[in-house]
């Protein structure tokens, strides 16, 4: 079969030109309608590079709080737009795709935590940022992967119920002997299907390279890695280590940021590329769609966004 490159080249820079033409009346409505676009490193490589801050869940919901734009596009899944609206409620929050969900974030219930608040004494329920609104009103305190380990800490409680991912939560155990977890059973969809067999081929493939894994994964991944973190930590260790190459057992989006900081670096994933589909559905059209129409606005009922708003505002107060 003939192939015309030529018509493959011209059909290439006519995406090229569209997108441009796109992110130029993106930058324009920003101005128009006093907006800002936060995205987590975890969306496609051309919604990071319109976003004015970029960074892992914790890092976002430090940046939602006191930004002064009035309006926040949350290039993210539902909960990240949730949890800015619960810190902001006089801002609007709009979502480029509302079906972009989070199925761990549903993954444990309220009847759940009040069974378990039954069964132990001196208890905290610690949940996850990765999860709905209504299960942080039912939390005492929320963690994310990069400060879990110290809030924790933190708590006076001896008992910790950990919602809603098991594998984060058997992690920070390990780190924080003195505490007894009560495990939950929800996972990250992306995370929990990593396969030790293709860590080990690649790491056959590349001999030199550092496994750097995020502790969502199972903790027979964690056992092959040599660096364990949040995202934004994942990044930070690829830029300070003095290794070339690196497996990164995390979403295949956190590439873009890594290469940016590490042109001279080399990243690997496994054959089968972590991808999460819902973060995949931001797209610049989708962003430039809610700027112009204001569609998709996060609506949280004054009820649960005070009672979820708690454990949000006790987590940045014991994480600094």
């Amino acid at each position: 079969m003939k192939v015309c490159y030529s018509r493959i080249l011209c059909q290439e820079r006519i995406r090229e030109v569209r997108a441009m033409t796109i992110r130029e009346e993106i930058e324009q409505l920003k101005k128009e309608k006093n907006a800002v676009i936060l995205a987590h490193y975890y969306v496609r490589p051309e919604v990071q590079e319109i976003a004015d801050y970029v960074g892992d869940s914790f890092y976002l919901s430090k940046v939602a709080v006191g930004l002064k734009e009035k309006t926040i596009v949350f290039c993210g899944v539902s909960f990240m737009g949730e949890s800015a609206k619960i810190l902001n409620p006089e801002k609007t929050v709009l979502m480029p795709d509302m079906a972009a969900d989070c199925p761990m974030a549903h993954m444990a219930s309220a009847e759940t935590i009040e069974k378990i608040r039954s069964e132990y004494d001196d208890l905290a329920v610690v949940c996850y940022i990765n999860s709905t609104a209504e299960l942080k009103r039912h939390s005492d305190v929320c963690v994310t992967s990069s400060n879990a380990v110290k809030i924790v800490k933190a708590l006076p409680n001896k008992n910790i119920f950990f919602i809603p991912d098991r594998n984060l939560a058997h992690y920070i155990a390990e780190l924080v002997p003195e505490k007894n977890f009560i495990y939950n059973e929800g996972f990250c969809i992306v995370h929990e299907y990593m396969e030790v067999e293709e860590i080990q081929e690649a790491k056959a493939a590349h001999p030199e390279a550092e496994v750097l894994s995020h502790p969502e994964c199972p903790a027979k991944v964690l056992e092959l890695s040599d660096f364990v973190g949040s995202t934004s930590e994942i990044i930070a260790q690829a830029g300070k280590s003095d290794a070339k190459e690196f497996i990164i057992c995390t979403e295949s989006g956190v590439l873009y940021e890594l290469q940016k900081r590490n042109p001279e670096k080399k990243f690997y994933f496994t054959e089968t590329t972590p991808i999460c589909r819902n973060m995949k559905k931001v797209t610049l059209e989708k962003v430039l769609h809610v700027l112009k129409t204001g569609e998709n606005e996060v609506v949280v009922d004054d009820k649960l966004r005070e009672e979820s708003k708690k454990p949000l505002e006790r987590m940045l107060e014991l994480a600094k």
